[in-house]
């Protein structure tokens, strides 16, 4: 599902998220909640880990790749509350984060999951 919510990007974002790694985990570490300023492990259900591309310098190198990372459990738990279809609550996630290597702010996160298939 993550995979299919990438895809269905505008082929602009899809080609800048070349190298960003999309990982799942049933929960996140106590350090991701901790880079988040939250505690409740059930609360967070994605996450991205890098440095924006706005931020980035030619002069830096040998750092991790930027990731993107799901936590199962939680969204599991989200879509058993919420009733929201797993695709779709996938989805929101992954566009909300991948928005994040952009440096978009909310309201163009909405335009870019609005604009995916």
């Amino acid at each position: 599902m993550a995979e299919s919510a990438l895809a269905a990007l505008p082929a602009q974002f899809r080609s800048e998220l070349g190298e960003v790694i999309l990982r799942v985990e049933d929960f996140a570490t106590e350090a991701q909640l901790g880079s988040v300023d939250m505690d409740d492990r059930w609360q967070l259900t994605g996450l991205y880990e890098g440095e924006p591309l706005p931020d980035r310098s030619i002069w830096e190198s040998g750092r991790m790749p930027p990731r993107i990372w799901l936590f199962r459990k939680p969204l599991i738990a989200e879509w058993h509350e919420t009733g929201v279809r797993m695709d779709d609550l996938v989805r929101h996630v992954v566009v909300h984060e991948a928005g994040h290597h952009f440096g978009f702010s909310d309201d163009d996160m909405h335009w870019l999951e609005d604009s995916a298939d």
